[in-house]
């Protein structure tokens, strides 16, 4: 059994400036946008990372929940932690036994996927989504993936950066939430070297950080592998994005460049 950190997603009042933001500076090619968000009040717009994918939705439709989010974070924000499984059947059974409710159950069987996005006031922090390909070649690292198109793999460019190699949640109590999150994933809690506490997925790491930035608990970050440093700093100083050396800000995420 195994769990792969496939997608984050962030929310944005300005999708045309964020999606400026997010190609300067990380020198990726825009390769989906979903029609099917729009149920849901949304657009949005993916962006391949090597394998995995950075997604930014922002509101079309008043009172959407993304809004709400953006009004309760104080602006743009991280917004969901999204996963793949090799069974999600059984991953439904396990958070049904821990009395996590399923907000959204996704079924398209023409694209082979089955997903599901759990009840943020169950599981704190963020969204946390599990989603299975059923299709040949899903079990690959760099496998289909569904919401980002079937043409996906021809829009990744790795100049600058190559993979997304953790995600910061950030929470009051981070110890409780890491708990929590452990609990559903299935995994070992330990501290990682600057004593946060960690849970390890097959091709990631997900910490969890004391909130100290007055947004409260949230997704307040990720770790991007860097190939060229001075290319996504330039990028970053022209979009006005950088933070210090080690980091700069897209759509109110922290993005740590890590070697």
């Amino acid at each position: 059994m195994w769990i792969r950190l496939r997608q984050i997603a962030v929310v944005t009042s300005d999708l045309l400036q964020t999606s400026l933001d997010v190609q300067t500076v990380l020198g990726v090619e825009a390769c989906h946008i979903d029609p099917g968000v729009g149920v849901f009040g949304l657009k949005n717009t993916l962006w391949p990372i090597g394998n995995q994918f950075l997604e930014c939705v922002t509101p079309i439709t008043a009172d959407t929940a993304g809004g709400r989010y953006i009004e309760r974070r104080g602006g743009d924000t991280g917004y969901m932690v999204i996963n793949q499984v090799d069974d999600v059947s059984s991953r439904i059974d396990h958070v049904q036994e821990l009395g996590v409710r399923i907000a959204n159950h996704m079924e398209y069987d023409k694209a082979g996927f089955e997903g599901i996005q759990l009840h943020p006031a169950d599981t704190g922090g963020s969204f946390f989504e599990m989603d299975q390909m059923k299709v040949a070649g899903s079990e690959e690292t760099g496998g289909p993936w569904w919401p980002a198109g079937s043409q996906w793999s021809d829009f990744s460019r790795t100049e600058r950066v190559s993979g997304i190699s953790a995600a910061e949640l950030q929470a009051e109590e981070p110890e409780r939430l890491a708990t929590r999150w452990a609990q559903i994933a299935q995994l070992d809690l330990y501290s990682d070297a600057a004593g946060n506490p960690t849970i390890d997925f097959d091709n990631a790491s997900i910490r969890f950080v004391e909130a100290s930035d007055g947004r409260g608990d949230g997704l307040g970050g990720i770790d991007v592998v860097c190939v060229d440093r001075d290319a996504v700093l330039a990028g970053a100083d022209q979009r006005g994005c950088v933070v210090n050396e080690e980091q700069v800000v897209l759509g109110g995420l922290r993005v740590y460049l890590r070697d």
